[in-house]
């Protein structure tokens, strides 16, 4: 599998979770453009894999935003893990709080690595 299309790949599934239903893929493109610096054009060829290659340094900062999203979900979940726990006090939520915490500290690794390949450090 080429860069071009694992980047599609992230590309898509950041589209599908910053998207708000059916019709805001438009406005999804703009808000991760907004956020992460990524050109909205280039977004929507990767979306419809018109891209068939992609420069090293851009598929390194699509790949970090993807990471990124990754981790803001991640703590989203915590989040409504300890809002379950407040609701519920009874609850093991141990065992998700502990898998939750692993899966950050890996998404976490993978960001730092990232920069470092970035970076070439």
């Amino acid at each position: 599998m080429g860069s071009a299309e694992i980047a599609s790949g992230y590309v898509n599934r950041m589209i599908e979770r910053e998207s708000r239903g059916w019709g805001d893929t438009s406005n999804a493109m703009a808000r991760l453009q907004t956020r992460y610096g990524l050109p909205f054009w280039t977004l929507n060829h990767l979306r419809t894999k018109r891209a068939k290659s992609i420069d090293a340094t851009l598929f390194q900062r699509i790949r970090a935003a993807y990471l990124d999203m990754c981790e803001r979900q991640i703590a989203h979940l915590r989040h409504e893990l300890d809002l379950e726990k407040e609701v519920n006090p009874d609850a093991l939520m141990e065992d998700f709080e502990s898998e939750a915490s692993e899966l950050l500290a890996k998404v976490r690794e993978a960001k730092k690595t990232a920069k470092r390949t970035k970076t070439g450090t």
